[in-house]
């Protein structure tokens, strides 16, 4: 079943007196309950991509159409509440409450849209070896530490679609695909879908299909 369907989608932005194409007329399908990783070089628009489809910036033409929902034209309020229930977004910079505990930070985005399940919430935690911290802040932990609580926090609601721009982007090589691999694994235990945008390969090789973006297109990549 296609969950995420993109049809004729173009974004461009205005530099000085000229525009400068981002995306152009770009087609694209994922199924629900896969992973996609969305490569290609620095600028090509892959966050510009994944910022559209959350919602958080609109196409200059073109359809987004999320479990059939329109998502190019959808209100405000509509997609807030997409976002706070159907859509997570994993980002480098983790965006962690300073003022919240771990769990507290954990359980933000369930408890905003009454999802909260304490079993799965014990679980995750286990998985993600956060017991210890719980109790703790994000400055008092590690990057890798931060970047496990912002995974948590955005599968314990079981979200349908996850975007994740550059998750492990802060992290060691060796933190990286410690990280990715939990990361997979938990996305496909919640029956959820994961879109990411990743510059490294090895990162992509997690994902169950890797697509590249070039020249405001979308190409199948090996």
């Amino acid at each position: 079943m296609v969950m995420l369907s993109i049809r004729n989608l173009s974004k461009s932005y205005r530099y000085a007196d000229a525009r400068q194409g981002v995306l152009n007329q770009l087609e694209f399908d994922m199924a629900a309950s896969t992973s996609v990783a969305l490569l290609g070089e620095s600028g090509s628009g892959k966050s510009t991509l994944l910022h559209l489809i959350a919602g958080l910036d609109r196409p200059d033409s073109g359809e987004i159409l999320f479990t059939g929902q329109a998502l190019h034209s959808a209100s405000e309020s509509t997609l807030a509440a997409l976002r706070r229930s159907q859509i997570s977004l994993v980002f480098q910079q983790f965006h962690l409450v300073s003022t919240l505990t771990v769990l507290d930070n954990i359980r933000f985005q369930a408890a905003l849209c009454q999802r909260l399940d304490a079993d799965y919430e014990a679980e995750l935690i286990e998985r993600l070896a956060l017991g210890d911290q719980a109790r703790k802040y994000p400055h008092q932990l590690s990057r890798g530490q931060q970047q496990r609580v912002a995974i948590a926090r955005s599968l314990l609601h079981r979200p349908a679609l996850v975007l994740a721009d550059e998750p492990t982007g802060n992290l060691d090589e060796n933190s990286s695909r410690e990280v990715m691999a939990l990361f997979s694994e938990l996305v496909k235990q919640a029956d959820s879908s994961l879109l990411m945008v990743t510059h490294s390969r090895a990162m992509a090789d997690f994902m169950d299909r890797r697509v590249r973006l070039h020249n405001g297109k979308l190409a199948e990549s090996e």
